[in-house]
């Protein structure tokens, strides 16, 4: 797949372009990329970064980072994806400048977005207007209950089980792996310590079952109570595994909540307990 910058970058060429956020790459979004694909064109990408939100100074947590959303789009088929730095020149930029030095310059023929999409200076242009200029645009209807907010609503609260049918994908947390206290590896479980992306969404404090590179991982999200903590820490323990990741991008699964943090009356009652997360951590199945 390949990625751009500008459009200047890209060939023109007739695409079937489908443009929006695209964060957390869910099951609603993949129905606007399956219309860029029914469209037997280029299939193409055109997205944003930083969030658009994030400009208007809201604050998003994401539910993916640009890289491992890229890497979402390609599985999805899609060919070239056009990313558009977001910023107060873009939000102020008129819709129909933008579809011509954006959408026109890359050969777009076909435009496919959710219904209600709005582009451009004060959010004024939309599918009607594309099609007024010529584009062959196509709305995608929204799927009900299924929206970025109601998957990050449901990753706060823990429920990565309900959020995974909805993304039609297991809930990730992606980030470099740091060194952290080296407990872990007292107690005999080596965690890997991940430094997250300050915008990326982490679910509800917990622990959790899931995975990372081929292993099943029992990870740890919170403070740490049973040491006295107070900084968030997330930790994956992968099963069976054996290596250095330190420096690593490190992408993990999460599959199941198996329980709240807890403060131990021993460290030996810790251990106990950490062991019991291991098997059920084994026992674990893909919400998806």
């Amino acid at each position: 797949m390949t990625v751009a910058r500008s459009p200047e970058e890209l060939e023109r060429r007739p695409r079937a372009v489908a443009i929006g956020s695209f964060d957390g790459v869910h099951l609603g979004h993949r129905r606007v990329l399956q219309a860029a694909l029914n469209a037997r064109l280029t299939p193409t990408v055109v997205t944003f970064d930083p969030h658009p939100r994030e400009v208007f100074g809201y604050q998003v947590e994401l539910l993916t980072t640009l890289e491992r959303r890229l890497e979402l789009l390609a599985d999805a088929g899609i060919e070239d994806v056009l990313v558009v730095p977001f910023t107060e020149q873009t939000a102020a930029t008129e819709p129909e400048a933008f579809a011509e030095q954006v959408l026109r310059a890359i050969g777009a023929e076909v435009v496919v977005a959710g219904a209600g999409f709005r582009f451009g200076r004060a959010r004024s242009g939309d599918l009607e207007l594309l099609r007024r200029l010529g584009f062959d645009a196509r709305a995608v209807p929204l799927v009900e209950g299924i929206s970025s907010t109601v998957i990050r609503q449901l990753v706060h609260e823990g429920d990565v089980v309900q959020a995974a049918h909805l993304l039609e994908r297991p809930v990730e947390i992606e980030g470099a792996v740091v060194h952290g206290d080296a407990r872990g590896s007292i107690l005999g479980f080596p965690t890997a310590n991940l430094r997250v992306p300050p915008s990326l969404l982490v679910p509800g404090y917990g622990i959790y079952a899931g995975a990372a590179l081929g292993h099943r991982a029992a990870i740890s999200i919170g403070v740490n109570p049973h040491y006295g903590g107070d900084e968030r820490r997330v930790e994956a323990f992968l099963l069976d595994f054996a290596g250095d990741l330190y420096g690593e991008r490190l992408v993990v699964e999460v599959w199941s909540r198996l329980r709240d943090e807890a403060v131990f009356a021993s460290e030996d009652e810790l251990v106990e307990q950490i062991g019991r997360d291991v098997e059920a951590t084994r026992a674990a199945v893909p919400p998806v």
